[in-house]
């Protein structure tokens, strides 16, 4: 059986805690900042854990990530 392939995209935007869940950065800050509030702003800095759900899809998409 051939091997699994990791999915380049998820790759680039989820990484892995050595606890196994699944860091991402928050969503809402690509454009348009100009209309957002300051408090917005500072609130999807950094980086942020999935919820269980959203870490199970990712997981598939990284197989050799765990």
């Amino acid at each position: 059986m051939p091997k699994m392939k990791t999915k380049a995209a998820a790759k680039k935007r989820f990484s892995m805690t050595a606890s196994g869940r699944v860091k991402a950065g928050p969503a809402g800050k690509r454009h348009g900042m100009i209309k957002r509030s300051t408090k917005f702003i500072r609130e999807v800095t950094g980086t942020m854990l999935l919820s269980a759900a959203d870490a199970k899809i990712v997981k598939k998409y990284m197989p050799y990530d765990r």
